[in-house]
């Protein structure tokens, strides 16, 4: 494997001219924005995440103002970017922040994994932008990167095979630690912009040369990753309960689980729980059914809408009525938020 000590300077020098210089959340070294931008960027792209990190430091501008507010209005300020454990996370790493480090992040990435939602790699990631510490971060793109470049070709699956990756990824780092922050984005760029999953663009690449991959002519054949996810499907009945001012009955799903803690029509397993669980609602109509894909399972969607009388509902229920804008301006699933604006 070729671990050449040229590979940093290549790239501090590459994303100087040639690297991503203009998202909102670069030039900064304030800890506050760049994690918040680490975590929205996890398993999401770059243009969905635009809109979310403007609205959350306009709403929430300083770590203090994030632990303050209640996680509900968090949720709902989420809504739609998915993967919501992060929100729920976010908030509490906030409050930790405030409560034990006086609402000043610690400088270590030993000490920012001792957060909430605060992994290996995004504890580097703010370490490194924010501290200039030499610590290698090793997301799904620095995987690729690394792996092509070094040749890496054992089972990223098994988790001592990624151990040793990390371990060569540490030792690419820059010498001076004034580097870190733009060979860090540099890496991160590589793999964003040309070195991609089914695509490496080798001729624009500043480290090609150095490129074990590359030499022999099969870049797509790294990384190496068995393990396939084994994805399950569910079916969800939604009750759609409006009465005659037009309310809907919305729920607040269970801290654990799909859409922990947000706001959701109620849901049930089969039709004939649904149709049983509010007595005297008359159907009104059975919308379109959909698949929502999730990271590990296919949910299919069943909407029903019933008419019900004003004000009631079963009496050992737990949620509220509310009108389609308060509903809206709650923290609501992706599928739900589009049912409700759809409809």
């Amino acid at each position: 494997m070729n671990s050449s000590k040229a590979f940093a300077p290549a790239l501090v020098q590459w994303q100087r001219s040639h690297g991503r210089h203009d998202l909102p959340w670069q030039n900064t070294q304030d800890p506050y924005r760049v994690w918040l931008s680490e975590i929205m960027l996890q398993q999401t792209q770059v243009s969905t995440v635009l809109d979310y990190y403007t609205r959350f430091l306009e709403r929430f501008p300083t770590v203090q103002a994030l632990a303050a507010a209640h996680q509900d209005d968090v949720l709902a300020l989420w809504s739609g970017l998915g993967y919501y454990s992060r929100a729920r996370n976010l908030h509490k790493c906030a409050q930790q922040v405030v409560t034990d480090w006086a609402g000043v992040f610690p400088t270590t990435a030993a000490q920012l994994q001792t957060l909430p939602g605060i992994g290996p790699s995004t504890a580097a990631a703010i370490a490194a932008f924010c501290f200039q510490e030499r610590v290698a971060i090793l997301d799904g793109n620095v995987k690729r990167v690394l792996s092509r470049v070094l040749g890496y070709g054992q089972d990223l699956a098994v988790s001592a095979n990624e151990k040793v990756l990390w371990a060569h990824a540490q030792d690419m780092l820059p010498s001076c630690a004034a580097d870190m922050p733009t060979y860090t984005q540099a890496v991160m760029d590589l793999g964003a912009t040309l070195c991609l999953p089914r695509s490496a663009q080798c001729a624009a690449c500043p480290v090609s040369t150095q490129c074990a991959a590359h030499a022999q002519a099969q870049p797509l054949a790294y990384p190496v990753k068995t393990k396939r996810l084994v994805r399950r499907s569910e079916v969800w009945w939604l009750l759609w309960a409006e009465d005659a001012k037009g309310r809907l009955w919305l729920e607040q799903r269970p801290q654990r689980g799909v859409w922990a803690g947000l706001f959701s029509l109620p849901v049930f397993s089969s039709e004939k729980e649904l149709l049983e669980a509010w007595p005297g609602g008359r159907v009104q109509a059975y919308l379109p059914a959909w698949v929502h894909v999730l990271t590990h399972k296919d949910l299919y969607l069943h909407p029903v809408q019933l008419q019900v009388h004003v004000g009631q509902a079963p009496s050992d229920w737990q949620g509220q009525w509310l009108t389609r804008s308060q509903a809206l301006a709650l923290g609501l699933p992706a599928p739900i938020r589009k049912l409700l604006e759809g409809v």
